[in-house]
């Protein structure tokens, strides 16, 4: 599941890059939702801009551990399994952006919210899912 969040991240990006020109946008449906190319030197809702490095640390230290805790995190409910691999998975989607060109590519765009990607969505639908596992106590 990691790669595949990976592999659909970072082709919807290229798909992005290749078809639209920065700071450019596509109305869908007009005023509700439109496809915006931008490049985001932050974290969620542009916080800590242009902390490029310390992003990249952070998302490297948290691969590290989920590789350290892969044979434990197998044995642990599918859920769990599911919303860590979300997780990672968006976490290395935005990680390869960093690394390549310094910021992450965003383009969903609801207009009241910051604009995002499937990188983001999985990191939050992960998250929301160990979230969900730690409430209801079921981790072994």
């Amino acid at each position: 599941m990691v790669c595949a969040v990976v592999l659909l991240d970072q082709l919807s990006k290229y798909y992005i890059v290749g078809a639209m020109s920065e700071g450019m946008s596509i109305p869908v449906v007009k005023g509700v939702f439109h496809i915006t190319y931008i490049l985001n030197a932050g974290a969620a809702f542009g916080i800590m801009e242009n902390q490029r490095w310390f992003f990249i640390f952070i998302a490297c230290v948290l691969l590290v551990l989920f590789l350290f805790f892969y044979r434990r995190i197998i044995s642990q409910p599918l859920f769990l399994q599911t919303g860590l691999a979300l997780f990672a998975g968006g976490a290395v989607g935005n990680l390869i952006d960093r690394i390549r060109i310094g910021k992450v590519v965003d383009f969903f765009d609801f207009r009241i919210w910051p604009v995002f990607n499937i990188a983001d969505i999985a990191i939050c639908v992960g998250a929301g899912c160990i979230l969900w596992m730690i409430a209801r106590e079921e981790l072994q």
